[in-house]
């Protein structure tokens, strides 16, 4: 994939979404709505250049520019963007950059400066939000059309069990001694288990790897980049997780979840349907993201809990 330049002959057709990893997955369904009703425009997202080689597989996506955040201004000219989509949010920051891009036409959310916009909603599905949004102005998306391609790079293990102990923020660490006691579970149940994670994840992952008795070679945290991972994932036979990008992953793959749910609510972060099994207690619920502390809804989910969730769905 490319990084854009605003110097092709087909009109633009710009979307924003400057956040991480699962954040650009749920949107892939408006993406999938965009390319259907804009054949003819040259799709580009903006986003972290980081997440270029999951951008890649997502189908109809033309070219990339690198957004780290909302700090600037994109570094294009009034008119470059024919059509400008804010799939990132409805914050006065996302809106100055979709303003100052000057677009024919702005597909955002309702707001005092778009008053014909399509109404913001609290609390519903992620995935619904953003193909609600594009629908609403003619580019018709189905929220679980998550499908991205599959990398060309052969997995590490096929058919692997992967066991992601990834969490961005302390608020979604389950503890390592339960994913111990899965990894352990897992190899008696026949599995290959293979640990994910990324560099910052790397001292839970050798933990969770010692407990179990597992091979240093299978544990891959901070080893590995994002298209090792989707590889692995899309020819896993199960993935358990905590609820973040991977478990993002399994779902645009279909393969087979277990996720463990904390601060976040299902009812706007959770899997399509398919062979995905969410666990949490939302009774417990705290809901504070960025506390560097465990959520209670979290912690009260456990190992047991997994074990057989995970052990369901591999064997379908």
């Amino acid at each position: 994939m490319r990084l854009f330049t605003a110097a092709g002959s087909r009109p633009v057709l710009l979307a924003l979404r400057a956040l991480k990893l699962g954040d650009l997955l749920v949107a892939v369904p408006a993406l999938h709505g965009l390319r259907r009703a804009f054949p003819d425009h040259e799709l580009v997202l903006a986003v972290p250049g980081w997440l270029q080689p999951i951008a890649e597989l997502i189908p109809g996506v033309d070219a990339l520019l690198p957004t780290p955040g909302l700090d600037d201004l994109l570094p294009l000219p009034p008119g470059a963007v024919d059509v400008a989509v804010n799939l990132h949010g409805n914050g006065p920051e996302s809106r100055a950059i979709i303003d100052a891009l000057q677009p024919r036409l702005r597909i955002v959310h309702r707001s005092a400066s778009d008053p014909d916009g399509v109404p913001w909603l609290d609390g519903i599905l992620e995935r619904w939000r953003w193909a609600r949004l594009v629908s609403g102005y003619g580019a018709e998306a189905d929220a679980d059309e998550v499908r991205i391609d599959v990398p060309e790079r052969a997995p590490l293990v096929a058919g692997a069990a992967v066991v992601h102990v990834g969490a961005f923020y302390g608020s979604r660490a389950w503890p390592v001694e339960r994913f111990a006691e899965v990894v352990r579970a897992l190899q008696q149940d026949g599995a290959t288990v293979v640990i994910t994670g990324g560099p910052a994840d790397r001292e839970r992952a050798d933990a969770v790897g010692r407990l179990a008795g597992l091979d240093d070679e299978l544990v891959r945290a901070g080893r590995d980049d994002l298209v090792d991972l989707a590889a692995l994932i899309a020819h896993a036979s199960v993935l358990v997780s905590v609820d973040t990008g991977a478990a993002h992953l399994a779902s645009a793959y279909g393969t087979p979840s277990t996720i463990v749910f904390g601060p976040a609510s299902p009812e706007e972060w959770g899997p399509p349907p398919g062979p995905h099994v969410v666990l949490t207690d939302a009774r417990l619920r705290k809901g504070d993201t960025f506390s560097s502390e465990p959520d209670p809804a979290l912690l009260a989910v456990t190992a047991d809990q997994v074990i057989e969730a995970a052990l369901r769905v591999r064997r379908g």
